[in-house]
């Protein structure tokens, strides 16, 4: 997953709070303020381009998410903000709660799957809001889903991608967290058809992001049981080219989905050592989501014994 909240939301949150907390009773002024807050929560853009205080952000993000949903409840149909908070729902899962869960698993196996059973509710209700931001540009699109949803991605057009994008991330990585949960994994191929939709429409959507997912999720695809790793691979490479080399998350993907299933050792280590040795002060733009990752790396590269079996000698 690509990890980037806007930087220009976070300044606006408090000033927006306050002037929420004044507005009068007029209903028409109430929703055009509403509305005006709700673009410029929802206009800052996509990339993080400063934060370098991981910690700070979590803090901050439950608070600032609250505020949308806050929004919302007053302009349920405003798209814009239905995809900050679909996005931002989705990364504050994955940075701050997953990655806990994941990091808790050898000291409290129930606090961590305490934490990964949130993480996957907050997974579902990210997906629930891009999937309102696809059914007011499409009606009827959530239910078609269910029903045909290779025919029913059919209907999106390259505007509709970063809702494509978004749904397909929460909903895939909620049933990564849901393997005692039958009716969320047998939503695999809805997700199939949205992150296909979403290459076939825009392969050089916001930095390689696309290729990026599918590192992983080629590996889990039922279709692609043969070549799955040769495909992931394919997307390690377009992920790279289209970042310039500069995000960590490709290179962590790759170690993760693929390095460790092969059990190339390695592999494994030369590509986590790659993505720590970027400096994510050098690339303003992904200097929170390269932190982000590298602290995955750092987690990866601590499991190692447990993750790889050395053969037995004869």
């Amino acid at each position: 997953m690509t990890v980037r909240p806007s930087i220009n939301r976070w300044l606006c949150w408090g000033v927006c709070g306050l002037l929420l907390a004044s507005l009068g009773a007029g209903c028409s002024f109430k929703k055009m303020a509403v509305r005006q807050i709700g673009n410029a929560l929802a206009g800052g853009g996509t990339t993080f381009t400063s934060d370098n205080d991981p910690e700070l952000v979590k803090d901050a993000l439950p608070f600032s998410l609250k505020l949308m949903e806050s929004l919302l409840a007053e302009s349920p149909r405003h798209e814009k903000l239905l995809f900050a908070t679909a996005s931002g729902f989705t990364q504050y899962a994955f940075a701050f709660v997953q990655q806990e869960a994941d990091e808790l698993e050898d000291s409290d196996s129930a606090a961590a799957e305490a934490q990964r059973a949130r993480a996957r509710n907050l997974y579902l209700r990210a997906r629930d809001y891009a999937l309102r931001g696809l059914e007011i540009r499409h009606a009827g699109f959530a239910s078609g889903l269910s029903q045909n949803p290779r025919k029913t991605v059919q209907r999106a057009k390259i505007n509709d991608v970063p809702l494509l994008y978004w749904t397909a991330a929460a909903w895939g990585s909620a049933i990564s967290l849901s393997k005692d949960q039958p009716e969320l994994i047998g939503d695999q191929p809805v997700i199939e058809a949205l992150i296909d939709r979403a290459l076939a429409l825009n392969p050089d959507f916001d930095h390689g992001a696309i290729h990026s997912f599918l590192i992983p999720f080629e590996m889990a695809r039922a279709a692609s049981a043969s070549d799955g790793e040769s495909r992931a691979r394919q997307h390690f490479d377009q992920a790279m080219a289209l970042a310039k080399g500069r995000l960590a998350g490709p290179l962590v993907n790759l170690a993760e989905s693929v390095s460790v299933p092969r059990q190339d050792k390695a592999e494994f280590q030369a590509l986590l050592e790659r993505a720590l040795a970027i400096d994510s002060d050098a690339y303003p733009d992904f200097r929170l989501a390269n932190l982000i990752m590298q602290r995955r790396a750092k987690w990866l590269l601590s499991r190692t014994d447990e993750l790889f079996f050395e053969p037995v000698k004869p």
